[in-house]
């Protein structure tokens, strides 16, 4: 008798952590529809609206992703410090207010391109803290045995909404304007905060305290990050991949605009080819896993995807830009890849209560190379052409694979 309702009370448990992850799965898939909505509008806002050159579009990918070099690695001692749900709640709350400021001053007509670049930092600050929350707190409503999983569910979730959501973005832009279709992105971070409202908050969904100076547990995490044989070069790869993502980030939409002659209704079906990627790459992650070995699986995703960005500078108008869609999907393909198996190693092998810490530092560093990539693309496509910046992006993607081949990293058939 004591161990059926031992046994019933596990199930109960499991069954109320599955009810968990499937909120919090919604709330970030709510989030993320806005967000590719706003991939697409955001840019177009700047260039059709205000008339920005190539480095002032470059400007918002990187106040976006310069939050990370902000507040990356204090994020993880605020996650640790305080309450996880009512934190997620305010960021969401937040980046609704902020983002929904640019319709509203375009109807206006005082919008400015300084205020897109604030609207874009304020947003980039709030999603700081709430994606290292976010990370923090999956491991504690899944099994060690379900993370890989579950990771591919939710890069494959997100996949999904940057496949569709682009195209819809592209669609909203042409008939509504780019400015009024940022409301889509305002709203759903209402509904995420909505949703995240309604989780329980179980005993476990804050992380171990930690002890000393805020200071003296960011230096512990950093040191974790630095010392880790396997964590280590993982995150240098991850740091060169997310700087080519910055660059791409930047010149995409001009490279397809204003290089390539394509519809404004079309860019958002090209940009949706992100969303394709990462929807392959995730469904594809745990079968390379448990084929090739995680170790073995990032080896040559990494490697595939750097070469396959050759095709985006040899695209042109027209069908050329199939060339384009490839290079663009096989790329993110490899994105994906690394991005679960080396996030799944890190939720795995590291101890709960420096978690949101190292969580913190890895994407301080990874991320934080986003806007450097977004400000030197600019420069690069400002003073040589698009086509010749997207030449030396891809000189530099061939950095990312190598960082993986000549660690400890190339002798591993599983990540340990």
């Amino acid at each position: 008798m004591a161990q059926a309702e031992l046994g019933s009370e596990e199930k109960t448990r499991n069954s109320g952590k599955a009810g968990m992850f499937w909120r919090y799965w919604t709330a970030s898939t709510a989030s993320g529809v806005g967000d590719a909505v706003t991939t697409v509008a955001l840019p177009l806002v700047a260039i059709g609206t205000l008339h920005a050159g190539a480095f002032e579009v470059s400007l918002l990918p990187a106040a976006r992703f310069v939050a990370w070099l902000a507040i990356g690695l204090p994020a993880g001692v605020i996650v640790q410090r305080l309450p996880l749900r009512g934190t997620q709640i305010a960021m969401d709350l937040i980046r609704a207010a902020a983002m929904a400021w640019v319709p509203l001053a375009a109807a206006l007509g005082i919008l400015q391109l300084w205020q897109l670049v604030l609207v874009t930092l304020v947003i980039g600050l709030a999603g700081v803290v709430f994606d290292v929350g976010n990370s923090s707190f999956l491991p504690s409503i899944v099994s060690k045995e379900e993370l890989t999983a579950r990771n591919s569910l939710l890069s494959g979730s997100s996949a999904a909404t940057q496949l569709g959501a682009p195209s819809l973005g592209g669609v909203l832009v042409q008939f509504c304007g780019a400015a009024t279709s940022l409301l889509v992105d305002a709203v759903s971070y209402v509904v995420s905060g909505v949703i995240l409202w309604t989780v329980p908050r179980p005993k476990d969904q804050r992380a171990p305290a930690a002890t000393g100076s805020p200071w003296a547990q960011i230096s512990e995490g950093w040191r974790h990050v630095a010392r880790h044989p396997v964590i280590r070069p993982c995150v240098t790869a991850a740091t060169l991949v997310n700087f080519v993502c910055g660059t791409l980030i930047a010149l995409t939409p001009l490279y397809l605009v204003r290089t390539l002659g394509t519809p404004v209704g079309l860019v958002g079906v090209v940009m949706a080819t992100d969303g394709l990627g990462s929807l392959v790459g995730a469904a594809l992650t745990p079968r390379l896993a448990a084929r090739l070995g995680s170790a073995r699986a990032i080896r040559w995703a990494a490697s595939v995807g750097a070469v396959a960005l050759v095709l985006l500078p040899l695209s042109s108008g027209g069908w050329g830009l199939l060339l384009f869609g490839l290079g663009n999907t096989v790329f993110t393909m490899g994105v994906v890849v690394l991005s679960i198996l080396t996030r799944t190693h890190r939720q795995s092998v590291t101890p709960p209560v420096l978690l949101p810490r190292v969580m913190a530092t890895v994407r301080f560093v990874s991320w934080g190379a986003v806007p450097v990539g977004s400000l030197l693309a600019g420069t690069a496509a400002a003073a040589l052409g698009t086509r010749d910046a997207l030449w030396l992006v891809g000189a530099v993607a061939l950095l990312a694979p190598l960082a993986l081949w000549a660690g400890p990293v190339r002798r591993m058939r599983v990540l340990a």
